[in-house]
């Protein structure tokens, strides 16, 4: 080692650390041959938090603030006195900053679709993501647990641990809960917060304080989704009047998009919706009117009899004769 290189590394005097951008957790000062002066300065920001580790052990932990280091490693007293040892301190130190911000943003979502009891499917395999967010609490435990002794510590490091955490509380809570999942997508909230509960203890002992954790969506399997559409629409017709013109209408919509027999088709349904109709009437009390309802031949909404378009989703309609 040179005189220079030796005169250089004992006045290290102020440790500080500006994030040169995002997704930075912990950051390793890098002190010259690990040595840090006694009376040093350091400086800890708004956002940050700083551990000192002397002689491989964590000794504190450091707020918001300005700092002066008492340690055992006196730098250049201690080299003169090992000139012997290439100039070598015996007594090592590091610094390590953490970063405190709220890592906003973090996306989740079940890679393959998690099997659950459903109240009235039974089994069924169910697709959900959403975000979170959340930010270092426990520096020493992050320091412990997490980053360990390594220079830098990004936030996609972590990704993977936290999403696959997620979706395992979200497993063990939806589960075996037998909730209908109509009733599941409509308190979307509430289940969000049940997971957020959940997930509390596994931050913690990685050092992390979840912030916000947000359920986006929950959907089912194609093939069950349209089993449910379709009791959506007999609910949304009452009856087997409005079923069957509910029917018609979503029928009449495939004729029209056919060719060749589309004609005789729309004929035909013409003909089975009259006479749905004729025998309700005939059903009815004598007194009751005909029914002069009428639904959207694509969203099955009812629509004024007169209407040239729906309403509700603006799809022109056939023109009544």
């Amino acid at each position: 080692m040179s005189l220079t290189s030796f005169l250089e590394k004992q006045f290290i005097d102020v440790i500080q650390w500006n994030e040169t951008g995002d997704g930075m957790l912990a950051w390793r000062y890098p002190v010259a041959d690990m040595e840090i002066q006694n009376g040093a300065r350091l400086t800890v920001r708004e956002s940050q938090m700083a551990a000192f580790v002397n002689e491989g052990k964590i000794a504190d932990v450091f707020g918001p603030g300005l700092y002066t280091l008492d340690t055992r490693n006196l730098p250049l007293l201690t080299d003169l006195n090992n000139w012997d040892k290439d100039f070598e301190s015996p007594f090592k130190s590091d610094v390590y900053f953490f970063s405190t911000r709220i890592q906003i943003d973090r996306r989740w979502g079940t890679a393959t679709p998690i099997t659950i009891r459903e109240k009235e499917f039974g089994a069924v395999r169910l697709r959900a993501y959403g975000i979170y967010s959340y930010r270092i609490a426990d520096p020493r435990a992050f320091f412990t647990n997490v980053s360990g002794t390594r220079e830098l510590y990004r936030v996609p490091d972590l990704e993977g641990q936290l999403r696959n955490t997620i979706v395992a509380r979200l497993t063990e809570v939806v589960a075996p809960s037998e909730v209908a999942f109509l009733d599941m997508a409509a308190h979307q909230a509430e289940l969000a917060q049940k997971v957020a509960a959940e997930l509390e203890p596994s931050m913690t002992t990685l050092g992390l304080a979840l912030q916000s954790f947000v359920i986006e969506n929950l959907s089912l399997p194609d093939e069950l989704q349209k089993v449910l559409d379709r009791r959506i629409g007999m609910n949304l017709a009452g009856d087997l009047g409005r079923y069957t013109q509910f029917e018609a209408a979503q029928s009449l919509e495939t004729a029209a998009a056919n060719t060749g027999g589309a004609a005789g088709v729309g004929v035909g349904l013409g003909a089975g919706v009259s006479m749905a109709q004729t025998m309700m009437s005939a059903m009815a009390p004598t007194a009751q009117p005909a029914a002069t309802a009428r639904f959207c031949q694509d969203c099955g909404r009812e629509i004024p009899r007169t209407a040239r378009s729906c309403p509700e989703c603006g799809k022109p309609q056939a023109s009544q004769g």
